[in-house]
């Protein structure tokens, strides 16, 4: 039956009006995975010799054995946030005798699918090989591999269970944050070492193998919990949303956002089909050798990240930048049909976000090519990605509903200023300026590499509270629709 359940969701795939479409995008997804994998493979093979540069009063083993519980939770953070539900559209399905264990053996193996559970494997399985094995030996080695697979998996069906048992994920990744920088602090103050007891449970699983398996049951308990939660409400929520379910968006990729990724592959049509909105994204492909201006040898070799940052982030975020400054005046045209019809502004401002977080990758994907250059780059790249995709969404969306001047779509992008005023100008500033301001303390104190991290870090906690921004968002724009619109008119 499994294979059969494949064999469907592939002709789908291939029948779709826009294959081709989909099938540059899964290309682009490969890439972007391809490129994360790189980083956790240059993590796991270089931890020997960071983690004594990091903690250089501890012992390595000691180190790496702290480092696991911290990494599963922030892991588990991240998935809240950003692990999709698998789907499978069961309505079909529903009048043929097909067992309800077989579709949600379905579920439960496609959930499997997903890159959080990959990382783990090339981030710590290297260091096992290399060190675990040769001090404890092999049977220990192999539970210590157990125990990681254990986490992976507990993590992946406890945050599916936990997004399916939720209305509002918002409070979860709120409150997890807290929970990870509150350990973290009390960490750095010593009042309790989390390190010390991730790295007591780990040398006890070295001393006493067997005690791995309390990480596998774990797993296979939470496995059943989520299993019988499918089993008590999988057809109640498939048949609560059938009758708003479209059954193509003609992006096969954007189906799986439901709603979402409706009204995103809209927005998308809209810029392909349009002169204006189709060349301002083109230009975005031209802008990917401005880093030649830029990332100069000598900056490169002395680790000035402060002079490069701003073509990274430049780079990496043309789409967000060039588009996203008439983020709404493209729809000004129709911006009084949106208000009129039965759109959600939530899951409005959630497409913007989409389609903003879809191009910001395509393009660092294809600016990854700066890697020749120097490695160095790869990480300023990364650093610049997290920021655009978290602060820099926000800013321009929350300063798009400050512009209230029409946009013709039809005209060219070149030497066009229609729709321009002061708020184009006032984005510049925050957008730019944030990232080398939070930056500049560390540059001028030689941790050049914990600036990066500190602009990372800054830009990945405002993509785990996208949540609240979306609330806040759509609250912003419901006070000032009726502004744009009486403007959009004129």
């Amino acid at each position: 039956m499994l294979s059969t359940f494949l064999s469907h969701q592939q002709k789908s795939f291939w029948r779709s009006r826009n294959k081709k479409g989909s099938i540059a995008a899964e290309v682009v997804f490969g890439l972007l995975l391809l490129y994360f994998l790189g980083i956790a493979i240059f993590i796991g093979f270089g931890m020997v010799k960071f983690l004594p540069q990091v903690f250089p009063n501890q012992d390595v083993t000691t180190s790496f054995n702290g480092f696991i519980i911290y990494y599963f939770a922030l892991d588990f953070i991240m998935r809240i946030q950003l692990q999709e539900l698998p789907t499978l559209s069961i309505i079909p399905y529903l009048h043929l005798r097909i067992p309800k264990n077989k579709l949600i053996g379905f579920l439960n193996v496609k959930a499997f699918f997903s890159a959080f559970n990959l990382w783990p494997l090339f981030i710590f399985l290297p260091f096992c090989f290399i060190e675990i094995a040769g001090e404890y030996g092999a049977f220990p080695t192999i539970m210590y591999i157990v125990t990681i697979l254990s986490l992976t998996v507990f993590n992946n069906f406890l945050a599916l269970y936990i997004k399916r048992k939720s209305i509002s994920n918002i409070a979860y990744t709120v409150v997890g944050l807290a929970i990870f920088f509150a350990l973290g602090g009390l960490e750095y103050f010593k009042v309790i070492s989390v390190m010390a007891a991730s790295d007591f449970i780990f040398r006890h699983i070295a001393m006493y193998p067997y005690l791995g398996l309390i990480a596998t049951l774990a797993a296979f308990a939470i496995f059943k919990i989520n299993s019988q939660f499918l089993s008590n409400n999988l057809y109640v929520e498939e048949l609560s949303t059938a009758h708003e379910k479209k059954a193509s968006t003609d992006y096969a990729f954007l189906n799986r956002f439901g709603k979402v990724g409706e009204l995103a592959a809209l927005e998308l049509k809209l810029i392909l089909r349009h002169k204006r909105s189709r060349s301002s994204v083109f230009m975005g492909f031209l802008f990917l050798f401005y880093g030649f201006f830029f990332y100069k040898e000598s900056a490169i070799n002395s680790n000035s990240f402060g002079q490069m940052m701003f073509g990274a982030i430049f780079m990496t975020g043309i789409s967000i930048i060039i588009y996203g400054q008439f983020i709404y005046a493209w729809q000004s045209a129709h911006f009084d049909g949106l208000l009129v019809n039965k759109i959600n502004f939530k899951d409005y401002i959630k497409a913007k976000f989409l389609l903003f977080t879809i191009a910001c990758t395509m393009i660092t994907v294809l600016a990854s090519f700066y890697g020749f250059l120097s490695p160095k780059l790869l990480l300023l790249h990364l650093a610049a990605y997290l920021y655009n995709i978290g602060f820099g969404t926000v800013i321009v969306l929350y300063m798009g509903t400050s512009n209230y001047k029409r946009l013709d779509i039809n005209k060219s992008a070149s030497f066009n200023y229609q729709g321009t005023g002061a708020t184009q100008w006032l984005l510049a500033f925050p957008y730019t300026l944030t990232p080398i301001l939070i930056y500049l303390p560390f540059g001028l104190l030689g941790q050049p590499y914990i600036g990066l991290i500190v602009v990372a870090l800054f830009g990945l906690t405002m993509l785990l509270m996208r949540g609240f921004w979306v609330n806040f968002l759509t609250k912003r724009l419901e006070s000032q629709r009726y502004k744009m619109a009486e403007g959009y008119r004129e």
